[in-house]
């Protein structure tokens, strides 16, 4: 930064973002040591955002019984691991549960190959009849998937700085570590939060492209593949990350062009700059300068600099270089998720548990024409055949069949705090309306539209699992507001942070019911969403102590919804459904979901008990 950029910025700030002291207004020691404490500060304040949220994630881990998918992964990823065979869960891509196995592989459990049954009677088996501590086995694979939620965190942290400077940087990550659904999802051995987070580090590795295409360009393509290799919901972001890939390295070339030819700056009143977002004045002088030079070319007839005009040959080379680029990062994640299979079993060996359904016509034949190993294929004709089915949904009270294209908008205006909902509104303005920021626009806002948009066409309305990508990339457009050079702006970002933060610490540790004060707090999301927003299975523990303190000895009726086995928790329990209602007397305890879905004999047993508890905010007590 030169010094005469330097005395147009406002008193006491700087191109980071942050405020610092002017060199001659104060003395040269004050200067020398706020400079030094600065340099010490933010990384104090990354490391203390971080283990406040790793500390809210192991203590969720530490407490929570496995959800529903959770023993499926553990399953297959210890079959990763002691049989290298592809034999179950083939509608998800290996490199999500290769992580879990890091986990798995630490926890050593006894696990018998031989088991016969579904993928999921694998993984209640492995749990709760194996020998294995349930408890230490599902920490241990949860461990991996913490450790990635930080490092996504990191990568928010740097996406945003680039930005918006360190204070956006740290917004951006205060948004992130305070995210009551990143947290809850962060904290399983679920395949959620890896898959958004691969997204999102690879629109940052497409952005940083803009100034460093070799390296970054590959790089971009490894964590897309990452994130195609871990869930298949993610092919939806590849083309939106090619197109940025072109637009990046198109970008890219024309700063090279501008900077290669000598005086061209000059001529245009500018200094050199590296290729990065411009400023709005520079974008102006970007349009005016090749009509200005015209004039000034025939005046003296002189030859216009080559950087202006775009002859046929520079065209050429735009569209060599633009399909280059495109086709670096598709060939680096076609790499990493043939690698991802090659690495459970080298000989690319499958044989599916279960039978793997037909797909015809044309989606049968756009999916036998990918590039990907043959139990990726089969995996696609799964999902494509769970998406023919129609599913239950729960959203705002009302039970229905089928889904609801407005569904995911509708809980995630639920389950995000309202801090980030409004800050994360108000960048993705400030992104489109300041002209500095415009170019990112497109990186930031595309791809959770884009994958937005194709979630809500999805048939299965389970909860904003399948949407973790929004409050990820709001918390990066979130930044953008602390760039403003109005206080009042300044103060506004510090207050919805503040807002945010506490709206979290109350919830803890029941993050996964978690639903914003407009909604009432998560006491209340029961009674507007279901499934995994709220009751996923995970407090059965949590209810096994509820019993043996509150009502030792008392007759219990159960209707849980989840992966875990009561018994082994020391829950003795009927289900109510299987007796006449007369003799049902003592406790029911009914899981949230079922609540919300109880039709005909369970409505009648719970429209005739009074309510005494709940458990975690997802099982309600009631006494009969």
């Amino acid at each position: 930064m030169t010094r005469e950029q330097h005395r147009v910025l406002p008193s006491g700030t700087s191109s980071g973002g942050l405020a610092r002291p002017t060199p001659g207004r104060v003395p040269a020691r004050l200067y020398a040591a706020v400079r030094r404490r600065r340099r010490w500060l933010v990384p104090v304040l990354v490391a203390l955002l971080l283990a406040q949220m790793a500390a809210a994630m192991v203590t969720a881990a530490e407490r929570q019984t496995p959800t529903i998918d959770e023993p499926v992964y553990v399953a297959t990823a210890t079959d990763y691991v002691r049989e290298h065979r592809l034999r179950y869960n083939p509608e998800h891509p290996p490199l999500g549960k290769l992580l879990i196995a890091a986990g798995v592989v630490v926890a050593d459990p006894h696990y018998d190959p031989s088991y016969p049954g579904s993928q999921g009677e694998v993984g209640r088996h492995l749990l709760y009849e194996s020998g294995n501590d349930p408890w230490r086995l599902m920490l241990w694979a949860r461990l991996p998937i913490i450790a990635l939620t930080l490092l996504f965190g990191l990568v928010a942290f740097a996406f945003a700085r680039g930005l918006a400077g360190t204070a956006g940087g740290l917004v951006a990550l205060a948004l992130y570590a305070f995210s009551p659904d990143v947290i809850a999802h962060g904290s399983l051995a679920t395949l959620d939060v890896p898959t958004a987070g691969f997204v999102l580090t690879s629109t940052w590795l497409v952005w940083r492209a803009r100034r460093r295409p070799v390296l970054c360009l590959p790089l971009c393509g490894a964590a897309l593949g990452a994130a195609v290799a871990t869930k298949m919901s993610a092919l939806a972001a590849v083309p939106v990350v090619l197109a940025l890939a072109a637009l990046s390295a198109v970008a890219a070339g024309r700063a090279r062009r501008r900077l290669s030819v000598p005086g061209a700056d000059s001529a245009a009143g500018r200094t050199e700059r590296t290729p990065t977002a411009l400023t709005g004045a520079e974008t102006g002088r970007r349009r005016r300068v090749p009509a200005l030079l015209a004039r000034v070319a025939a005046a003296g007839g002189r030859k216009v600099p080559a950087v202006f005009t775009v002859p046929a040959a520079g065209r050429r080379r735009t569209v060599l270089t633009t399909l280059a680029a495109m086709a670096t990062v598709a060939l680096a994640a076609v790499a990493v998720v043939w690698a991802a299979y090659l690495a459970v079993d080298p000989r690319l060996r499958f044989t599916p548990a279960q039978p793997v359904p037909a797909l015809h016509g044309l989606r049968g034949r756009l999916v036998d024409l990918l590039p990907v190993p043959e139990a990726y294929r089969a995996g696609m004709r799964v999902q494509f055949d769970l998406e023919t089915h129609r599913w239950q949904g729960y959203l705002f009270g009302h039970l229905y069949t089928g889904s609801r294209w407005y569904y995911l908008p509708a809980a995630l205006l639920v389950k995000t705090p309202l801090g980030l909902l409004a800050l994360g509104a108000a960048g993705a303005v400030a992104i489109v309306a300041v002209r500095r920021l415009r170019p990112a626009a497109a990186y930031v806002l595309l791809p959770p539209l884009v994958l937005l948009a194709v979630a809500m066409t999805g048939a299965r309305d389970f909860g904003t699992r399948y949407a973790l990508f929004v409050p990820m990339f709001f918390a990066v457009a979130a930044a953008c507001t602390a760039g403003s050079s109005r206080r009042w702006a300044a103060g506004a970002t510090v207050v919805l942070v503040l807002c945010t933060a506490v709206s979290s610490l109350r919830t803890f540790p029941y993050y996964l019911p978690y639903a914003n004060e407009a909604f009432g707090g998560p006491a209340r999301t029961h009674l507007l969403l279901h499934d995994s927003n709220v009751d996923w299975g995970q407090d059965l523990g949590r209810l096994a102590d509820r019993l043996r303190q509150r009502y030792p000895g008392e007759r219990v009726w159960l209707v849980y919804k989840g992966s875990g086995v009561p018994s082994y928790y020391g829950i003795r329990a009927a289900d109510p459904r299987r007796v006449p209602p007369g003799r049902v007397r003592g406790l029911l305890v009914v899981s949230d979901s079922a609540v919300a879905k109880a039709r005909g004999k369970l409505a009648e047993l719970i429209d005739s008990s009074r309510p005494v508890g709940e458990v975690g905010h997802s099982i309600s007590i009631y006494r009969r």
